[in-house]
């Protein structure tokens, strides 16, 4: 690893500290200057199973709501 390489790495772990976890790969960068596979693999795995756990929570307050909804309109 080149030093330059290390430096990018520690910016990575840096961000992760300083802006959250979700954050720094959800919304802070793509982090195109990390030139490693395996990282963006995990980030893009990362990103794709974040997203359908908030979209499987949101479909469940939704299904309660709706059930709620229904049992106080006596359905």
């Amino acid at each position: 690893m080149t030093p330059e390489e290390l430096e990018d790495w520690e910016m990575v772990l840096y961000r992760m500290k300083a802006e959250g976890f979700h954050y720094c790969f959800r919304s802070y960068s793509s982090f195109e200057d990390i030139k490693d596979e395996k990282f963006h693999e995990l980030r893009k795995t990362y990103l794709s199973v974040s997203s359908q756990l908030e979209k499987y929570v949101k479909s469940k307050v939704e299904e309660g709501q709706n059930q709620i909804d229904d049992f106080e309109d006596g359905e």
